[in-house]
């Protein structure tokens, strides 16, 4: 899966294949490495009645990230795997990738998790609490959707439910970023409104209202202590990410605008997480949105 052009081994022609390692071995994290792992795991998307397949995103977006030159002599990127989801418990993933993320976050490193469908969100999440209990945890959330449905013990957690698994234990502090109104029912909007889930809708972001986006990011973000960027591929329209659990004939282009306050947050120094949630490659044309999925990523280790 790592693999790319190889134009030698000087510094200045390295890619990303060339410098990631494989690891299993926590104690070989050193203050602020990448850190990077596969949630392949689509089973909350399944008990959400979405299209199933996310599973396989992992490796797909590895080999899309393969071949991007490294620009930083400092960059260092460690892959410790996937976890994956046996026996539909989507509960003992979660909390397989909770401990992984927990390892890392103690170890100063920067946690990065490739999905999977967006139930990787309380995973992650519940990973930086268990390394950071006494932090206030902000959580900018780019989606069309707000993942506050309120788990049911008939089905149980979803894809569909982190946010409100949070907002049950009291200490959630989330932005969300591409909000459509047309994707989220009235009583989701009430519940993000009770639970001071603070939004900006998709008709909000154009570049003329650039300004306004910076100041409500930077609000946020003064608020909190540690900042972790979750990014659900629905956001964007169905031309540029086909390959989705649900896609979106009327969501966001990775334009300008978007790159510019995408940017703005990536250079957060508060900054410590980020993940890519449900990339689809079966219903991928081209691999656009695995590419796409794995551009975003990118942004990251050469911010």
């Amino acid at each position: 899966m790592w693999q790319g052009r190889n134009d030698g081994d000087s510094p200045l022609v390295l890619r990303v294949f060339q410098k990631v390692k494989l690891e299993n071995d926590f104690r070989n994290i050193k203050n602020k490495d990448f850190v990077l792992q596969g949630f392949a795991v689509d089973e909350g998307v399944k008990r959400n009645m979405g299209r199933v397949g996310a599973a396989e995103a992992p490796n797909i977006i590895r080999k899309n990230m393969s071949n991007f030159p490294i620009t930083s002599p400092y960059f260092n990127l460690l892959d410790f795997g996937d976890v994956i989801c046996e026996d539909g418990n989507l509960e003992n993933a979660q909390e397989k990738l909770s401990n992984s993320v927990s390892n890392i976050i103690s170890k100063n490193g920067k946690s990065i998790v490739l999905g999977g469908g967006h139930e990787v969100m309380f995973a992650h999440y519940s990973g930086l609490k268990k390394a950071l209990p006494n932090k206030k945890i902000g959580i900018i959330n780019i989606d069309a959707h707000f993942d506050n449905r309120m788990k049911s013990v008939e089905i149980g957690a979803t894809s569909g439910t982190g946010f409100s698994q949070i907002a049950e234990s009291g200490d959630l502090h989330s932005l969300h970023i591409g909000i459509q109104k047309n994707s989220n029912t009235l009583q989701l909007f009430d519940y993000a409104h009770q639970n001071k889930m603070k939004y900006l809708i998709a008709d909000e972001l154009y570049y003329e209202n650039l300004h306004h986006i910076y100041e409500t990011i930077d609000a946020f973000t003064k608020e909190i202590d540690v900042l972790y960027l979750t990014i659900c591929m629905d956001v964007f329209n169905a031309s540029i990410a086909p390959g989705v659990s649900a896609a979106a004939y009327n969501g966001i282009f990775a334009d300008v605008t978007f790159m510019n306050f995408f940017r703005h947050i990536l250079g957060n120094e508060k900054m410590i997480a980020m993940d890519i949630a449900e990339v689809n490659p079966i219903y991928d044309i081209q691999e656009r949105t695995a590419r796409l999925a794995a551009s975003l990523v990118n942004e990251w280790l050469t911010i």
